[in-house]
């Protein structure tokens, strides 16, 4: 019975050996490319995640404000980019006139002074809307941007025209794919080259599906589908498996369990690449956050040899973490922005 033991913890020891060393990172082939952060909304203003649903108007949990920029303008769009992002995440609401703005919400009612489904209106009464006249950092005090109608709601065309080289991720809020045939149509008439600059696209399994039939070149996914994918990836991975539910798709990985992840971070990265797959770095899993990287320091948490996209939800402070040298901030703005990490941390 003890020699059986025995034979079993020998067998089992070698077989841990061989996952270890098959999946060791330093075995791997060094990664080629660069970190790429994606600005999720552009530069936006930070608010408090705990305890929201589809339901809450989040303009009116905002942090007290650093700057003045609203999600999704073509202003934090540019802004984006100087401070380091090499995408930016946008959202897309077709108009009654058919056209495309960029609004992260299904009505007006949270963000600015109207009432009512984002779809029933044109895209001139929409940018006739004050965007910032529902952002309030104490509940409905103050609202430090309502009237000043700097950024109004951006068509695409603006959007476009903030980022003429720099890849724009579009966001599907709705399930009808043919939103995804408007958006095709939307971006080939504008003569955006989409798959050689690198745009991307996510949302509802049907409208990525849709628009991978107009890109099929362009990076696409849906929450199904890196679900999928990460949840796959983690189990088979350990031996050498790319899942078929990883090929051509993306890996995400929460900054809080990138030691789930077999391989990681170089020979991950070496599979996902053979199988045309992305990896994206988000932020804490479980915690009742935001999505991706809020504070400058959980850069240090990813491994340097890391080429693929990180998911930034406070580009403002995590980009110029990164790239210093592109900080286009004032002192004071850098001030106020530290004393926002630091009340962020505390409530963190």
């Amino acid at each position: 019975m003890k020699h059986k033991l025995g034979v079993a913890a020998f067998v089992l020891a070698v077989l841990l050996l061989a996952i270890t060393v098959f999946n060791a990172s330093w075995l791997a082939p060094k990664p080629k490319g660069a970190l790429r952060l994606v600005a999720h909304r552009g530069v936006a203003q930070q608010f408090d995640h705990r305890g929201i649903d589809n339901d809450t108007c989040t303009a009116t949990r905002i942090e007290a404000p650093t700057h003045d920029r609203l999600e999704n303008t073509a202003r934090s769009i540019e802004d984006a980019i100087l401070q380091g992002a090499d995408m930016v995440e946008v959202d897309i609401a077709p108009t009654k006139d058919g056209r495309i703005a960029l609004f992260h919400d299904w009505t007006v009612d949270c963000r600015t002074d109207g009432k009512g489904n984002v779809r029933d209106f044109t895209l001139a009464e929409l940018q006739a809307l004050d965007n910032g006249h529902g952002y309030s950092p104490d509940g409905g005090k103050t609202f430090p941007f309502r009237g000043q109608r700097r950024y109004p709601i951006p068509s695409l065309e603006e959007g476009l025209r903030a980022a003429p080289r720099t890849p724009l991720i579009y966001n599907f809020k709705s399930k009808d794919p043919a939103e995804a045939d408007m958006l095709a149509a939307a971006l080939k008439a504008a003569g955006r080259e989409v798959e050689g600059i690198g745009d991307a696209f996510y949302g509802d399994p049907a409208a990525v599906a849709r628009i991978r039939t107009h890109f099929p070149k362009a990076w696409a996914w849906s929450k199904q589908g890196i679900k999928d994918c990460t949840k796959a990836y983690a189990l088979q991975g350990w031996f050498g498996i790319v899942p078929e539910a990883c090929k051509g798709e993306t890996l995400a990985v929460p900054l809080n369990y990138q030691w789930a992840i077999p391989g990681w971070p170089d020979r991950a990265l070496a599979r996902m690449k053979a199988a045309n797959a992305r990896v994206l770095i988000v932020g804490p899993y479980g915690e009742d956050g935001p999505m991706g990287l809020s504070l400058p320091e959980q850069l240090g948490k990813i491994p340097r040899s890391f080429k693929g996209y990180v998911w930034v939800e406070d580009i403002w402070t995590v980009g110029p973490a990164l790239r210093p040298g592109r900080d286009i901030r004032s002192q004071a703005q850098i001030d106020a922005s530290a004393a926002a990490l630091e009340r962020r941390k505390v409530r963190s």
